[in-house]
């Protein structure tokens, strides 16, 4: 890539070379202008949008940024929770990299010096500004977001999911879901976070629309609890959202796999409940994608979308119910494979590129995209091939991890769920953190079983498999720490 940079970069050293008209006739007036990067971030939200298939959600806004770049259809995250997979994203290292595996560290406590996605922007003369979540919303007093990261203070990046405040002028309306987890009230979009985030965003295009920018859009939805405006409750038909297909745990698996949370902590959830949570998560994602859309709208009516590379990514997936889980931190498919487009000037159109890629390459991509020398220890590869040739292959194999406790509190973990996923199989072994001995694996054949009901891994007929996936698996970790 380092080869194709440079090349690319004299070939257009030399066209600059070229009379002022005839330059601005190939490139236009504002030729040399870096381009504009829009990074739009979302909160669980799994790959349940129209553009990858989904018949019952309803994001229109998302389908149209799909149709206008490339869907990668084989992404997923590092680590299934928030700050380790918004950690590693945004530093380009691997979360054993770090040392992030939990909530509360930030990772400047281990990696001070380290420079951010933004930050390089910011250094490379880009106007960097955060509004809504990007990094994690640490709640120590020391490190709330990353100032340095960005050119002005970050906006509406700190807060807690459960404090949304319905209110706005006069009494706050009758909640019409039943569920302490749900909530379903006639007010305007505003009324939530996401809708501040599309309104704080729009007004920071009209500001920074002379460019370049690096603008970070982070949406809250559709992270628990599912509370989101009416209208959006009132797109879907409660009767035609099935209950979850395989709501068991995997036959054969091992419990460690599974993760506690409990959305109900009674554990008495009815069909009916189960129906009203997952009618909860689609209104809430129709909520976020309506607020996409404006960003997107606003960026059009600028007339920046010829100037501009827009990302959209999720941090990690989400359970409703399948394998009887909500929430996330497992290395299973639902909660490891996550949304991501990206569209720019350049690249063609409607492309779908099936490769494998993790969320880490963002940052070798971004800096690719717009020729700025990134750190030279990132440890993802630059997607931009993908782009130019969506059948390109840049990786065997994706890489997911989850630690055992789930929730750290800034402790080492004792055990750790090392999952690797290519073109069929999903491979995963549990293993003592310090010592590297296994307790127990998974093999789930995607061909024959995309809900991952069945583990294999024990099979005799599956022994090679399971070698050659352990030995992969093995080098990978190995490299990691």
């Amino acid at each position: 890539m380092r080869r194709l940079r440079g090349s690319l970069s004299s070939v257009f050293g030399c066209l600059f070379m070229l009379s002022g008209p005839v330059a601005a006739d190939i490139f236009g007036a504002e030729a040399q202008q870096q381009p504009n990067v829009l990074f739009i971030a979302v909160d669980d939200l799994r790959v349940e949008l129209g553009c990858y298939g989904n018949t019952l959600a309803k994001s229109p806004n998302i389908d149209r940024l799909a149709q206008a770049g490339t869907m990668f259809t084989r992404a997923y995250c590092q680590q299934a929770v928030c700050n380790p997979s918004r950690a590693s994203l945004l530093t380009g290292l691997r979360p054993d990299t770090l040392k992030i595996w939990d909530l509360p560290t930030h990772f400047r406590q281990n990696r001070p010096e380290v420079v951010t996605l933004p930050q390089l922007f910011k250094q490379n003369d880009y106007h960097a500004q955060c509004i809504g979540k990007i990094f994690h919303n640490w709640r120590q007093d020391d490190f709330q977001g990353d100032a340095v990261s960005w050119s002005v203070p970050e906006m509406l990046h700190y807060a807690t999911h459960y404090s949304d405040d319905p209110q706005v002028a006069g009494e706050v309306p009758e909640n019409l879901a039943t569920l302490k987890k749900t909530e379903c009230r006639d007010v305007p979009d505003d009324a939530y976070f996401d809708g501040r985030v599309a309104s704080e965003a729009i007004k920071a295009l009209r500001e920074i629309k002379d460019g370049p920018f690096f603008l970070a859009v982070g949406f809250w939805k559709p992270h628990l609890p599912f509370n989101a405006p009416k209208k959006y409750w009132d797109l879907y038909d409660r009767e035609q959202i099935d209950l979850p297909a395989n709501p068991q745990p995997p036959t054969d698996g091992p419990t460690i796999a599974l993760n506690t949370y409990k959305v109900d902590p009674k554990g008495t959830l009815t069909d009916d409940d189960v129906r009203e949570l997952r009618h909860g998560y689609y209104a809430a994602t129709s909520y976020l994608d309506a607020q996409v859309g404006k960003v997107l709208d606003e960026l059009d009516r600028l007339e920046l979308r010829e100037k501009t590379i827009i990302v959209f990514w999720s941090d990690h997936g989400f359970h409703l119910g399948e394998h009887g889980l909500w929430s996330k931190t497992t290395n299973f498919e639902l909660d490891a494979r996550v949304p991501l487009i990206i569209s720019t000037p350049q690249h063609s159109a409607g492309q779908r590129a099936d490769g494998m890629v993790e969320l880490l390459d963002l940052y070798p991509t971004l800096a690719d995209l717009c020729n700025l020398t990134a750190p030279a220890d990132l440890e993802g590869v630059s997607l931009r091939p993908a782009l130019e040739n969506p059948s390109a292959s840049l990786r065997e194999y994706a890489l997911t991890q989850t630690p055992r406790p789930a929730y750290l509190r800034g402790k080492q973990p004792k055990v750790m769920g090392y999952s690797l996923r290519n073109g069929r199989y999903r491979y995963t072994q549990w293993q003592r953190y310090a010592s590297g001995k296994i307790i127990a694996r998974e093999l789930y054949d995607h061909e024959t079983d995309p809900r991952e009901s069945l583990n294999l891994a024990g099979r005799s007929e599956h022994a090679k498999v399971v070698e050659q996936l352990s030995a992969q698996l093995d080098a990978e970790i190995r490299h990691a720490k």
